[in-house]
């Protein structure tokens, strides 16, 4: 695993890990690395420091498999908790959540799938939209 510090076009830093460096290059040539702020998927990668190896790579090693199972688990409450308490509306959760917010729709929390593009659309329309990671129960 590597973790990379990225930026994205409108200015938020944040850190994501990653398989390996061919891996971020592809997923990012996709669009598919995200900025958990805005969703823009315009990232760049930040500079990275150079490691040497010495003894202790084995308890960072370590250290990064623990916080990787903390960031799985707390995940894993997240996609739990949406489940719990809000409406899936699949596919078409930027059509009821226009609904919702121009009061066509009885008003509730609900979740779904959508397109970045459709996402920024509701941003821009005063409709409260966010990014959420999903994480695959198998992989919770």
């Amino acid at each position: 695993m590597i973790v990379y510090d990225l930026s994205c076009s409108a200015g938020h830093v944040f850190e994501a890990w990653f398989k390996d460096s061919a891996t971020y290059e592809r997923q990012a040539r996709q669009g598919k690395v995200v900025c958990p702020t805005c969703g823009v998927t315009t990232v760049t990668r930040g500079p990275q420091a150079t490691q040497v190896a010495t003894g202790v790579s084995r308890d960072r090693s370590v250290k990064a498999s623990e916080k990787q199972a903390e960031m799985r688990a707390a995940l894993r409450e997240l996609r739990s908790a949406v489940e719990s308490n809000l409406e899936n509306v699949g596919s078409n959760f930027a059509e009821e959540a226009r609904k919702i917010h121009y009061g066509e729709a009885e008003a509730r929390g609900i979740y779904g799938e959508t397109t970045v593009e459709e996402a920024k659309a509701l941003d821009e329309e005063g409709v409260p939209v966010a990014r959420i990671p999903w994480i695959d129960r198998e992989d919770a």
